[in-house]
């Protein structure tokens, strides 16, 4: 039992595990203290980052440990251990532009090509620099670790940034507040590699573990870092990320078919990563110009009130309101800030009727009963 706990620690005491907890915690800590600097309120709790880092990315990582072990793909222990230093560095600079999984597999990769070409010798535990085959097997179970990861990152971004989108205000060029909307967030998978030798199982004699033939296998579960940092100003966060992530998960089944045709050519499998990385970064840059061109999608508006951001659970959810919409009249009176929206609230204690313009303009009406306690609690954060 002592050896399977060791076993058990090997990952969740992982240097990198425990800076990831932190990390999550360090951004949700550093998000609220924005939002209620800016809208004297947060819009999620402070663990909110700490509690999806598994809750959000759990069944990718099921999925990609079955098929990568599964089907036999074989890492190596000295890629791993460059892979999770590169992913250390980007977790401690917080440039999260930069924390898409395809920087660190490739870093990692063209680190031991480069070290083994220096010429040195090294050795450690059974590992060699000089044994590792870079134009065998690795030329294509790298890229396509890699054409896999970058597809879970397209998948989280898609569906997972949109609801968790943080506005907060930025001065004009006219000198006005408009609301941005940032995401900046990372996620961990878990994720089961299968590395040949053993290494491991010299200090942990229970790890898992099989041979086949003469050669032994273990099973080795590596924290993957997938941070993603983006800015919507000019258009709103639904109008993004959602593409964004479409176009990341395309990057990502190339990567892979291109690391599988390695099987034929290893050098395939070399560009496959460098065309990965060219791929996601222009990407980045293209979302990044286009969201610092032109106006701001949630600026203030003379016809009302412009809403910036709805709290979760609140009855503004409820009433199916969206950032960048405009409340026009509450109670039917025009409101032109947050002091005469909530003056006008109390004005019926029962029902809170509002006349709203969706993006386009086109003007609906909605109400919603209000509790006591909900009369100051709303659940809006507006541009004012």
């Amino acid at each position: 039992m002592f050896d399977v706990l060791q076993a058990v620690a090997v990952f969740f005491l992982n240097p990198l595990f425990l800076l990831i907890l932190l990390v999550a915690v360090a951004l949700g800590y550093r998000r609220v203290k924005r939002e209620r600097k800016d809208f004297n309120i947060r819009k999620l709790p402070g663990l909110t980052e700490l509690r999806r880092l598994v809750a959000d990315t759990w069944l990718h990582a099921l999925i990609l440990s079955v098929l990568l072990s599964g089907i036999g793909f074989v890492t190596d222990a000295g890629w791993i251990v460059l892979f999770s230093i590169v992913m250390l560095i980007v977790l401690v600079s917080f440039y999260y532009q930069w924390g898409s999984p395809i920087y660190a597999t490739t870093l990692a990769f063209f680190g031991l090509v480069a070290w083994q070409q220096s010429g040195r010798t090294f050795s450690y535990r059974g590992w060699s620099l000089q044994d590792v085959d870079l134009l065998g097997q690795l030329a294509i179970t790298i890229p396509v670790i890699a054409g896999l990861l970058l597809i879970a990152e397209g998948s989280l971004i898609r569906k997972s940034t949109v609801k968790y989108a943080s506005p907060h205000l930025e001065k004009t060029s006219r000198g006005l507040r408009a609301a941005v909307f940032k995401v900046k967030t990372i996620w961990m998978l878990p994720i089961v590699l299968l590395v040949p030798g053993d290494m491991i199982s010299a200090y942990v004699p229970y790890w898992p573990q099989f041979k086949l033939g003469a050669e032994s296998f273990s099973f080795v579960p590596v924290p993957v870092l997938i941070g993603f940092s983006q800015i919507a100003r000019k258009r709103f966060p639904d109008e993004v990320f959602p593409k964004l992530g479409k176009s990341v998960i395309w990057t990502g089944i190339a990567v892979t078919a291109l690391g599988l045709g390695a099987l034929y050519e290893p050098l395939i499998g070399w560009g496959a990563l460098v065309i990965g990385v060219i791929l996601r970064t222009v990407l980045t840059i293209i979302v990044a110009v286009q969201e610092r061109s032109g106006g701001y999608a949630a600026s203030p508006s003379a016809k009302g009130v412009v809403i910036a951001g709805v709290l979760p659970g609140s009855p503004a959810e409820k009433l199916g309101l969206k950032p960048g919409e405009v409340i026009r009249a509450v109670n039917g009176m025009h409101v032109a800030n947050d002091k005469e929206l909530y003056d006008a609230i109390q004005v019926n204690a029962a029902h809170c009727r509002l006349q709203v313009a969706d993006r386009n303009g086109e003007v609906r009406l909605m109400q919603q009963v209000l509790y006591r306690h909900d009369h100051y609690q709303l659940g809006l954060l507006l541009v004012r």
